[in-house]
């Protein structure tokens, strides 16, 4: 996995050698950081403004598999999807802390590409990593980033505003990053069977970094800023389209009509799920990981999005009455639900 084929044991710097190493030549972006990495704490201020905290955790078996993501696409990843709820409240990431709990079998040389994704992640949104931990675990690798960020109050974006004749809007496409996760645990099942068999990627690129490496979506932010549209609600797709519209309904009180023949599907999603006997919408409302913006606008401002090729208007919200529910290619209305992880293995 790593090209540096050198090892060295952790043990050899110790807890305060290892965050000394890991951490000294991390350069300070945002004058909100006051005081980062050195202290007791950190110093942040933000004036005017409100702050936005936000916490993730991934544990090794659960939340990724170590087979086949590499440890720098594992660092920025971890980071990217924490900035994304940043995001999803219409804010901005300013800072980041980090905390691992590492087993022996991990040497110095594989921390240091786990924290050269996170670095990268942070060069590329303008984050500072300013604090953390690390200790020890008797197996695996767990990763604990919160990320902290600034909002104007005016125009911070909850889940609970979204109102009747609201228009629902996503953007980018759904359903890439199950994909790809279907083809990197099948891969692994060929590892098992024969390590002498290459894995078969070849033409599914697209899909497979929609796993490894998602972006978070800053542009979006940026483009609304621009465009001066505050949405309504909002929110990051982690669990899939279905749970993050109900999740909308529920806090804001209201239904929806979501139309399938609306729902963004890559060509190589698409191609892909078909392939694995699955139905390309059903991953997209359920698989996750896409961490694409969900959100709902006012009428008045259909005007300033309907070009964008990067949004697409996928329904629109009704009174809580009409329920919660999914427009049918053929036109047919069905109940909206989140099935989950386990429907989308049946076929």
């Amino acid at each position: 996995m790593l090209e540096n084929t050198e090892r060295t044991e952790l043990s050899t710097l110790g807890e305060f050698g290892l965050i000394k190493h890991l951490t000294e030549h991390i350069e300070i972006k945002n004058a909100s950081t006051i005081k980062g990495v050195g202290d007791d704490a950190a110093v942040i201020s933000y004036k005017d403004k409100v702050t936005l905290v936000s916490t993730d955790i991934l544990v090794e078996g659960v939340h990724f598999d170590l087979t086949y993501v590499p440890l720098k696409h594992l660092g920025f990843k971890s980071v990217a999807v924490n900035l994304s709820d940043i995001y999803a409240m219409n804010g901005q990431p300013k800072q980041i802390t980090v905390s691992i709990a590492l087993s022996n079998r991990f040497s110095l040389e594989a921390v240091e590409e786990l924290y050269a994704g996170m670095l990268l992640a942070c060069e590329k949104y303008s984050v500072d990593l300013v604090g953390g931990d690390t200790t020890s675990t008797t197996s695996g690798l767990v990763i604990s980033i919160t990320a902290i960020g600034e909002a104007d109050k005016e125009k911070i974006t909850y889940r609970n505003g979204a109102k009747e004749k609201n228009l629902l809007c996503v953007s980018g496409d759904l359903g890439g990053a199950y994909m790809g996760l279907q083809i990197l645990e099948r891969e692994k099942a060929v590892f098992k069977e024969n390590p002498k068999v290459q894995p078969d990627l070849e033409g599914k690129d697209y899909i497979l970094e929609r796993q490894l490496k998602p972006e978070a979506r800053r542009d979006i932010i940026q483009l609304l800023n621009d465009l001066k549209v505050i949405p309504t609600a909002m929110i990051d797709i982690s669990d899939g389209l279905a749970s993050e519209i109900l999740h909308i309904c529920q806090a804001s009180n209201v239904g929806c009509e979501l139309y399938e023949e609306k729902i963004p599907i890559d060509p190589q999603t698409f191609d892909t799920a078909r392939q694995f006997g699955l139905d390309p919408t059903l991953c997209a409302l359920s698989g996750g990981e896409d961490y694409e913006l969900l959100f709902t606008i006012n009428l008045e401002d259909y005007d300033k999005l309907k070009n964008d090729l990067d949004i697409t208007i996928i329904g629109h919200i009704t009174n809580p009455e009409k329920g919660k529910n999914l427009i049918s290619k053929s036109g047919s209305s069905h109940p909206l639900t989140a099935q989950g992880w386990d429907a989308l293995l049946k076929k």
